[in-house]
């Protein structure tokens, strides 16, 4: 089985009560629930968060203009691609946000690397098996 192109999204709101309010609904009639809340983030699915909202403090980074960024997550099919994805955005000149790594706060075994695109997205490669 081949894994999806896109593990998850995220995108940015003015007035995250507004849009968890929003999102609640629209989605939640879909079938759709919260799975995390960290209070400026909240990831939205079923078995798990596929759909973020988040908010960023106005007059900070890319996400505060009028052209926020977007957070794009890919599939990586092991810990190694991920490796190579961001070695393959540094090399071409990507911004780095965050190196390979754990990330426990997630859950267990959520291992992903983040870097800024040409249009200043965050976009990440994600495996979840842990390192290599």
């Amino acid at each position: 089985m081949t894994s999806p192109v896109i593990d998850h999204v995220g995108i940015n709101v003015t007035d995250i009560d507004a849009a968890a309010r929003f999102y609640d609904a629209v989605l939640g009639v879909l079938g759709h629930r919260r799975l995390m809340d960290f209070g400026v983030a909240i990831g939205y699915g079923t078995a798990q968060p596929q759909f973020w909202i988040s908010t960023q403090p106005a007059g900070e980074g890319p996400s505060s203009g009028p052209n926020r960024e977007v957070h794009l997550a890919f599939a990586a099919p092991d810990a190694a691609a991920v490796g190579s994805f961001f070695e393959a955005a540094v090399a071409l000149g990507a911004e780095v946000l965050h190196e390979p790594r754990l990330w426990p706060e997630y859950h267990e075994g959520y291992f992903g690397a983040f870097v800024r695109d040409p249009d200043g997205n965050n976009v990440e490669a994600v495996f979840h098996g842990g390192p290599a």
